[in-house]
């Protein structure tokens, strides 16, 4: 009777699995990646491509002066504002690179360093919350500059930049004239000074406030504490009836984007290229409407 009762169960369970699978079967049609136009038509939308053009300026917050890396298309025309925040790296010559790979895309890009401004040394463990007011002044500089075609700008970063750039949009209210649009790759969603256990189980109070578009992108293998935070955000807001898109790139962990030759890998490569494309388009959307 007992074997009777086990394979009668086996045999409903695996049916409620099958049937289970049945009511939503995989469709890659519905995932982030999948592009109608290449499928049925063959279409590939290739991505500008400009010569860039790199220069040095500063900007003032109240006695601080702090300087900024400006990178172009190198002609006469304006393009639309972005904003890039540095993280933890600070500025270096790794991450100016990313900052030239937007530019080439077709945008005037400027990105702060908040670091040198104040002296602080690369790789800080606690965050010094004076920076946000130095990244939030870089927004009323970026939108003075008259090579920009846009009278908002888009914000980018990465890593801890995306928790000063979420500030930049939400305590400072960007969000509500001055900012289009929040981009960021694997972003430090959590304030640095919290708690461990908020680092895991909690994202910034911030985050669920933004209102502007947002598109973050993570690596599958990018660290759980810091994934876990971002995907609860973007879950929080896409509930909120935001618009928020979580893009995730199969084998790849953090810093995909600055990953040096020696450790560098095709992956890594392929999700570069393909995540500075998408921001660009998701950019660009966003600051249509607000050309001068």
């Amino acid at each position: 009777m007992i074997p009777r009762i086990a394979t009668a169960l086996a045999a409903a369970l695996l049916a409620g699995a099958a049937a289970a699978h049945e009511e939503k079967p995989y469709d890659a049609r519905e995932q982030w990646w999948w592009d109608e136009a290449w499928w049925e038509e063959g279409r590939i939308e290739p991505p500008a491509n400009h010569r860039v053009r790199v220069r040095w300026a500063s900007y003032t917050n109240g006695e601080v002066e702090v300087p900024a890396m400006i990178a172009r298309p190198d002609d006469g025309r304006r393009y639309p504002a972005v904003l890039f925040q540095h993280g933890r790296r600070g500025l270096d010559d790794l991450v100016q690179l990313q900052v030239r790979r937007i530019a080439a895309r077709g945008f005037v890009v400027v990105a702060p360093d908040v670091f040198t401004a104040r002296f602080i040394p690369k790789f800080p463990i606690e965050h010094d919350y004076a920076v946000e007011g130095d990244v939030d002044k870089g927004v009323d500089f970026l939108l003075s500059l008259p090579d920009v075609s846009t009278t908002k700008a888009c914000l980018a970063s990465h890593t801890r930049g995306g928790y000063m750039t979420l500030k930049v949009a939400v305590k400072f209210r960007r969000q509500e004239k001055d900012v289009a649009c929040y981009v960021s790759w694997y972003p430090h969603m959590q304030d640095p000074n919290a708690p461990e256990p908020m680092q895991v189980y909690r994202f910034a109070p911030e985050a669920e406030r933004l209102t502007i578009p947002v598109l973050v992108f993570v690596g599958e293998h990018e660290q759980y504490q810091r994934r876990r935070p971002i995907e609860m955000a973007i879950a929080t807001l896409r509930r909120k009836g935001r618009d928020a898109t979580l893009v995730v790139y199969p084998g790849v962990g953090r810093g995909f984007d600055f990953r040096p030759p020696n450790v560098r890998t095709f992956a890594d490569d392929l999700a570069s290229k393909d995540a500075v494309v998408r921001a660009a388009r998701f950019m660009r959307a966003h600051l249509e409407a607000w050309k001068r």
